[in-house]
């Protein structure tokens, strides 16, 4: 048995059961042993659920070379997909920054797309933390619409037609007449890619107002 056997095991029952189900005890029924076993390679749950954050994490996709643009497009999309194949990393330990091997490869790999680009570092960090903050709420989106881990999904009632019911013209006006033309569409069209890459482009169109700005300025 080693770090990343538990590690392995405990992710396994965090994707079928929510962090609720991962337990000392529940671990090591998994992998076969008692739980004091476990404690010689992981001194406490928070332990575990510190390396199962960074385990659960993929490598990240690397620039080659490919424009800045295209690559944190990429890059974003990914952080996205990566968080809802695991809900339970959204519902652990709030936002910090990274701390993990593989997190910190993620931040790497965005500074070094935007090398070349007329940023300082601290732009940089900025842009990325930007990019990983709209991935994860995106993905936030995507998982309350669709249910959490262990839980039956919302009804078929998309949230769209809950706030139309609900919303008093007078209180809201703005917003009630954005729900009843529509502004919303069905809940299904929130988490779809064409939603996603048009919140993407804005902040992206922000970086390159950005850059273009760096480089009157530098000129």
């Amino acid at each position: 048995m080693n770090l990343d056997q538990i590690t392995a095991a405990a992710i396994g029952i965090a994707d079928a059961d929510g962090l609720a189900g991962v337990r000392m005890s529940s671990v090591a029924t998994r992998l076969g042993v008692s739980t004091m076993a476990l404690y010689g390679y992981v001194g406490s749950k928070e332990d575990l659920l510190t390396a199962m954050a960074d385990a659960a994490v993929p490598e990240p996709p690397e620039p080659d070379g490919v424009p800045w643009r295209e690559y944190l497009t990429t890059w974003t999309r990914a952080n996205r997909d990566f968080l809802t194949g695991h809900p339970w990393l959204l519902s652990g330990a709030p936002a910090v920054p990274p701390t993990g091997p593989r997190a910190l490869r993620w931040l790497d790999r965005a500074l070094a797309a935007l090398n070349g680009t007329g940023l300082d570092a601290g732009e940089a960090i900025n842009i990325a933390t930007a990019l990983s903050g709209y991935a994860r709420s995106s993905a936030t989106l995507a998982i309350g619409l669709h249910g959490p881990v262990g839980e039956a999904p919302p009804g078929p009632v998309g949230y769209a037609g809950v706030l139309a019911r609900v919303l008093d013209e007078q209180g809201h006006p703005a917003l009630h007449a954005a729900v009843h033309a529509g502004a919303f569409g069905p809940a299904e069209q929130w988490v779809e890619d064409a939603d996603f890459t048009f919140g993407l482009d804005l902040l992206l169109d922000g970086v390159q107002a950005l850059i273009t700005r760096r480089s009157g300025e530098n000129a």
